[in-house]
């Protein structure tokens, strides 16, 4: 077991409902980490992907930083951008 496992389980104790709240950020996390990396690999600035998406570059910022309450029409234009396709599961 990870430290990182045992912190989590260690707070989960005091504060039931902990882990479920570090999952959903960490999934916040890695969609934005994803947007960043699809823009990076395109050899795209975040002010391009802004003009291409017609909005600025600090709405672009906060989707790869902070990327919390993100709408789905949001991700349909960033994947228009880059000629993919929104795949949405429940697991």
């Amino acid at each position: 077991m990870s430290d990182v496992e045992k912190f989590i389980n260690k707070i989960e104790l005091k504060s039931p409902g902990f882990r479920e709240r570090v999952e959903e950020e960490y999934e916040n996390l890695k969609l934005g980490e994803e947007i960043r990396q699809l823009r990076l690999s395109n050899g795209m600035t975040q002010e391009e992907l802004a003009k291409q998406m017609l909005t600025t570059k600090s709405a672009v910022s906060r989707l790869e930083n902070h990327s919390e309450s993100v709408r789905l029409a949001t991700i349909e234009k960033v994947a228009r951008v880059f000629n993919k396709k929104v795949v949405i599961s429940f697991q």
